[in-house]
């Protein structure tokens, strides 16, 4: 997505960015200065070296692995139906071809005549067996709330929904691994990389027999593979010895301070902030004091203080970079306390105390909490601050006991919402199931032109408050890349040539 070049020199950091399609964003509130001489010129790099980190100590399984570090491995073992670009378009890997039913309920998959690291040829039944076991797995299941059934039919994939989706492939992007292997410690792959163990050492060893032709960013023969013990202990590796990318979190508490000579770049992660009201709060069943509150969140602040810029400021509840973000609509409710200061001011009410829940679990959530309950005070409002730890902080989500929230959760790509408003919705806290905005987020996923009323509905509702998604910071030693794409869950996003509309036809 963007981009960015830094070098250390004379205990100063120099950063300077080159965005590919978007404009890049650059931190100035930490000494940072741009320096666009830095991006380098050369040709595309043929003889590459390369060593990745992982941890040991954590699961190397795609459907349950949720560690970051670990997952940078998958992109270059596993492969999808379709792949997710930096654009949110669904680009076919495994696919060759789709067809839609009328009502957008039923999805047959044609497979390309893909194999796996051993020579065996993928099947209907390894890409069904791996589609269920997402929808079972803790890092998967979220997106696949719609998913009906997913059946092997001879050499297609027929997948079932409940609801019509315009856009299901979207949510494809999920590794593919044989049948037999799904529960496997390390399951066999169709990615142009492979696991292999030399002298007790892991490793990833290039294909000689990979079924496609790509562009790969990546060109290196065997990568080594270090050990990860901690973030401090994998920043000391780069910087130090050597190690050639590390993916990180700058919105997580584990996240080191880089000072090397590298190329840095960043993609969105899908990590929505949110602030989330109770419908039973006597202060804001106002329904002007409920809508103003967004107007007093400043999310350019909250970006560059508490996330070193790795973040994107969102005013409705999609992430900028997707498409299903209107940037004509948030404009309209840009930055503007003294609308929430006026609201509070003509509701005339006797009290208007509000208590913020947070969960101390998260000590930047805590402190990005604590600032906007004092941006929410000064336009007269008073909160205070309920601030919890886990169990407790649950409990307190599941009674109820809060005026405002503040939350965080990971969307599919889609940006559904479904999650905040439908009856008995996982994330309805506080009576947010609402059955007007349910239906508003079944239509959206029916027809992609239905997010701009979904968004303003909520806007107007005001009962959820987007504030920002979350990206992270990908480090990369100077020169490693000829070129770098990063798409959400896939460093080394690659497509084949084609998008979703070119295989895609109706049911007849």
């Amino acid at each position: 997505m963007k981009k960015f070049f830094a070098i250390f020199l004379c205990c100063c950091l120099l950063l300077g960015g080159c965005g590919t399609k978007k404009n890049p964003y650059v931190p100035t509130g930490n000494g940072l200065a741009v320096d666009e001489s830095t991006e380098p010129t050369g040709s595309a790099i043929t003889e590459q070296t390369m060593s990745l980190a992982y941890y040991p100590d954590r699961s190397l399984n795609p459907y349950t692995c949720t560690d970051l570090t670990n997952r940078v491995l998958f992109g270059l073992l596993y492969q999808s139906l379709f792949a997710v670009d930096e654009d949110y378009q669904p680009m076919p890997v495994l696919c060759s071809g789709y067809q839609v039913s009328r009502d957008m309920k039923t999805y047959t998959f044609s497979l390309a005549q893909a194999s796996f690291s051993d020579g065996v040829t993928i099947t209907a039944s390894d890409v069904a067996a791996s589609l269920l076991a997402a929808k079972d797995s803790p890092y998967y299941s979220g997106r696949f709330g719609y998913l009906e059934s997913v059946t092997a039919q001879g050499e297609d994939v027929v997948v079932q929904l409940t609801t019509p989706y315009e856009n299901f492939p979207v949510l494809l992007d999920v590794p593919i691994v044989k049948a037999s292997q799904v529960s496997a410690d390390r399951p066999l792959g169709t990615g142009p990389y492979f696991y292999e163990t030399i002298a007790g050492m892991l490793r990833l060893r290039r294909r000689t027999d990979w079924w496609c032709v790509a562009n790969l960013p990546v060109t290196a023969q065997k990568i080594s593979l270090v050990q990860a013990e901690s973030a401090a202990q994998l920043r000391d590796q780069f910087e130090f010895s050597g190690l050639g990318l590390v993916c990180t979190d700058p919105g997580s508490e584990s996240y080191v301070d880089f000072h090397s000579d590298y190329e840095l770049w960043d993609s969105e992660n899908g990590i929505f902030l949110y602030l989330a009201c109770n419908s039973r709060s006597q202060v804001l069943q106002n329904d002007g004091i409920r809508a103003a509150l967004t107007y007093a969140i400043d999310r350019t602040s909250l970006v560059d203080k508490y996330y070193r810029g790795f973040a994107y400021g969102a005013v409705l509840a999609a992430s900028p970079e997707s498409p299903n973000y209107s940037a004509v609509l948030a404009a309209q409710y840009d930055y503007n306390p003294y609308k929430l200061t006026t609201a509070v001011a003509e509701a005339a009410l006797e009290s208007n105390a509000l208590v913020l829940l947070v969960n101390t679990d998260d000590g930047l959530r805590l402190r990005v909490a604590r600032s906007i309950a004092e941006s929410l005070n000064a336009c007269g409002l008073k909160v205070t601050m309920s601030e919890l730890d886990g169990e407790k902080y649950r409990a307190a989500l599941e009674a109820g006991e809060f005026d405002l929230y503040l939350g965080q959760t990971k969307l599919s790509a889609n940006m559904d919402l479904s999650a905040f408003f439908a009856p008995e919705g996982v994330l309805s806290y506080g009576g947010l199931s609402d059955p007007a905005l349910y239906a508003l987020c079944k239509e959206a996923l029916a027809n992609r032109g239905n997010y701009y009323t979904l968004q303003k509905t909520i806007f107007d509702d005001g009962l959820l408050c987007p504030i920002l998604f979350r990206s992270n910071a990908i480090f990369v030693q100077r020169g490693t890349f000829a070129d770098l794409f990063p798409a959400r869950d896939n460093v080394f996003y690659y497509d084949l040539g084609k998008n979703s509309e070119d295989i895609r036809s109706e049911e007849g």
